[in-house]
């Protein structure tokens, strides 16, 4: 059996359990705010949404990063947020300077300001000194573009991160070389925590498939020749979606939504489905890196 289709099949398996499971318990929302930016000042002030379990308890916790210009309240950030409380995370999106791209300078200093765990008015500090989070339980992450690049850095600035997905995961962005910071052994997430997804036609990251595999393999250090899926036994690793399986034919860089970066409504296989692409496949591989 290829290691795609055992991808797709564990993922199945593990959506169907989290449906039986999990999806049915109440969750309480919250709001919250934090000291982030882009230098090592951390002086302005930005928004926290999320929501966790209404039962009592401690959890762990699922911070999500948005890409570059979106809104921290967008769809597919607010979808993550739902499952992986549903999973029981205390889980949030988070607001932060994303108005431009930048190097890998300003990079880690945003995601510092974000996931500095010695800084109590950090993001990760805020949501890890919640009544019901346990972040010794383990803080997982995940992020669309800029906002993988976030996720991708979250462990040089703290321990506790245990893993990431990201969407719209690479190396080099138009002019923006991040192979010193972001690729495979030049930071503190191993590879075999990482999980990316990318579209064959990412304008940032390819626009070809095999301009793809390439950043996929050197983000990842894993070296699938021709292949669209790449993933090691505990399924970190990648993967390449084709036009073919999206509903508007178009797998680009903001592969989730129909109709491109300006589409308004979420891909309902990337919503709800159980590809080894889709949100809820993803979310449920970062659960094996916590405590329940």
């Amino acid at each position: 059996m290829k290691q795609t289709e055992l991808t797709f099949r564990l993922g199945l398996l593990l959506t169907l359990a989290w449906t039986s499971s999990a999806g049915a318990q109440s969750l309480s929302s919250f709001t919250a705010t934090y000291r982030g930016g882009s230098t090592s000042l951390c002086g302005s002030t930005y928004n926290l949404r999320g929501q966790e379990p209404s039962a009592s308890g401690k959890y762990p916790v699922f911070i999500y990063t948005v890409g570059t210009t979106e809104p921290y309240e967008h769809s597919s950030a607010l979808a993550a947020v739902e499952e992986m409380a549903s999973r029981g995370y205390v889980a949030a999106t988070v607001e932060y300077d994303n108005g431009t791209f930048g190097t890998c300078s300003s990079m880690t200093a945003r995601s510092k300001c974000i996931y500095d765990g010695s800084r109590a008015t950090s993001a990760v500090g805020t949501l890890c000194a919640r009544a019901k989070a346990d972040c010794s339980k383990g803080i997982v992450v995940a992020g669309f573009s800029q906002g993988s690049i976030m996720a991708i850095l979250a462990k040089n600035h703290d321990s506790r991160v245990q893993a990431a997905y990201g969407l719209g995961a690479g190396v080099q962005y138009s002019i923006y070389n991040l192979r010193s910071c972001v690729a495979n052994g030049n930071r503190a997430l191993p590879s075999n925590r990482l999980r990316i997804i990318n579209g064959e036609q990412d304008i940032f990251v390819g626009p070809t498939e095999s301009s793809v595999r390439a950043q996929n393999t050197e983000t990842t250090g894993q070296s699938c020749p021709l292949a669209t899926s790449c993933f090691q036994s505990n399924n970190s690793g990648w993967y390449i979606i084709k036009d073919i399986q999206l509903g508007d034919l178009n797998a680009d860089h903001c592969y989730m939504r129909t109709g491109g970066c300006v589409g308004l409504l979420l891909d309902s296989t990337w919503r709800t489905g159980t590809a080894p692409w889709s949100l809820r496949t993803n979310l449920n591989w970062l659960t094996q890196f916590t405590t329940p």
